[in-house]
């Protein structure tokens, strides 16, 4: 079943995106060659407790994982695309660190995800290939308006992936969210327009486009976490996205 939220539900939903915004603004600050994953974990968890809220990601076990989620925040590199447990690892230039964070806040939920080049970028393939998942995001909020359909989301990502020439993780996917971290519907980032289901106000998505350089083929690794087959890199963005009477809102800005 897929939530409606009336307005004041949203609201609280947005204060929750808020405090995300803020976390995300700090740790983007403090991404440079030397800091250690764990280090940006215990940077997020410190600030949200002092916003007055927690990480929706600290204890939570997802279906068909094995053990409850022993951090605040998902920090992969490279060729991890999500999940990836936040290490005494340091990141180096070249690296493509992904950040991916929820917040609860008084049991409403938000979520988000940025990919950072730490220093110079390896090549202008890594470079394409973030600006392609940036994108993607972009043209997808616009889709998001009543009376479009879920599959006109994932269309509008997988145009501008096959525009940049990378490849969809088709095996992803964002989700509703709201009263729980991950709520229906399951948003795809491939699809048809005019497909699925019709976007109606109230709803409230986590969109949240995953691209990789060669191949869409992934694996889980031995943290869980989810990394191309091949080894190529891969980017990720999301945003927590309300649709509203006349389009939509995002909330974790």
């Amino acid at each position: 079943m897929i939530n409606i939220y009336s307005e004041q539900e949203i609201k609280e939903i947005s204060k929750s995106g808020k405090i995300l915004a803020e976390v995300f603004q700090i740790i983007k600050k403090e991404i440079k060659t030397g800091v250690s994953l764990k280090q940006l974990d215990e940077i997020a968890f410190q600030i949200t407790n002092e916003l007055g809220a927690t990480s929706a990601f600290l204890g939570y076990k997802p279906e068909g994982a094995r053990e409850p989620y022993q951090a605040s925040i998902c920090a992969s590199v490279n060729n991890v695309i999500v999940h990836g447990f936040p290490t005494d690892r340091k990141v180096k230039s070249g690296d493509i660190l992904k950040i991916d964070f929820g917040v609860n806040y008084k049991g409403f939920y938000s979520d988000a995800a940025f990919t950072a080049m730490v220093g110079r970028a390896p090549n202008e393939s890594a470079k394409n290939l973030v600006k392609a998942a940036q994108k993607a995001l972009e043209q997808a909020i616009k889709r998001i308006k009543p009376g479009n359909h879920i599959g006109d989301i994932g269309a509008a990502i997988e145009a501008v992936a096959k525009k940049y020439k990378v490849k969809v993780i088709k095996g992803l996917t964002g989700h509703g969210i709201g009263y729980k971290l991950h709520e229906d519907p399951i948003i795809y980032n491939y699809g048809n327009k005019g497909e699925g289901f019709k976007i109606k106000a109230g709803m409230v998505f986590a969109v949240e486009p995953m691209f990789a350089e060669k191949s869409e083929d992934i694996i889980q690794l031995k943290d869980e976490s989810w990394a191309t087959r091949d080894g190529s890199l891969s980017a990720h963005f999301e945003h927590t996205i309300a649709v509203t009477s006349d389009g939509s809102r995002v909330l974790t800005l």
